[in-house]
């Protein structure tokens, strides 16, 4: 069987930026289906639900429809160049594994690849629909983004619980307050003269007990 097959494309590949734009101000689904592209974000038509695959092949939607951090990611315009990037490098990791700056490659060089990949025709309906879905998302990566991506709060929470029961984690966290507690074995000389005992304790008290 043709490698194509795991290679996500949509045959309207016109509709794919569309449908990326429409869920950046749409809210995150429970579920993304059918229902969710055809009635919220207005994508009824059978060709469009091929971005469901897509979608899911590129690490977006879960195999039961389930929006990822991906997803998530991709509606923060702070992330969203660095999330389609991490999406095109899941769902087109054949194409990189060739060429780790297959992103990079006009789109004739391009189309070149995908046929030495699927081992089909250059000019396979199917081969152009990989190029042009693959050009068509491009436009909202960006490769040359450094951002930190958000951790999930729940892995914030799991993170300071953790530090807060490992007591070695908090020395790291805290300045230590050292103190010392010395004991002093004093030998009094055998006298009656209580001047030479208010001496003693006079020395002891300005060069050691006020420190």
């Amino acid at each position: 069987m043709a490698a194509s097959v795991l290679l996500p494309y949509m045959v309207s590949s016109g509709t794919l930026p569309k449908i990326l734009n429409k869920i950046i101000t749409a809210a995150v689904p429970e579920n993304f289906n059918a229902d969710f592209l055809g009635t919220k974000l207005g994508f009824p038509g059978g060709n469009q639900r091929a971005f469901i695959s897509w979608a899911k092949k590129c690490n977006m939607l879960t195999i039961d429809g389930t929006p990822t951090q991906i997803y998530k990611n991709f509606r923060n315009p702070d992330f969203q160049g660095v999330a389609m990037v991490n999406a095109l490098k899941h769902g087109y990791a054949e194409l990189y594994l060739r060429n780790e700056y297959c992103h990079e490659l006009e789109k004739k060089q391009f189309t070149k690849l995908v046929s030495e990949v699927t081992g089909l025709p250059h000019d396979n309906a199917t081969v152009k629909a990989v190029g042009n879905s693959f050009f068509n998302a491009k436009e909202f990566a960006d490769f040359d983004a450094k951002a930190i991506l958000p951790i999930p709060k729940k892995a914030v929470a799991k993170e300071k619980e953790s530090r807060n029961s490992n007591p070695a984690s908090l020395v790291s966290e805290n300045k230590l307050k050292l103190g010392l507690n010395y004991t002093i074995n004093l030998v009094l000389p055998k006298t009656d003269d209580p001047a030479i005992f208010d001496a003693i304790f006079k020395s002891l008290k300005e060069n050691l007990l006020n420190e």
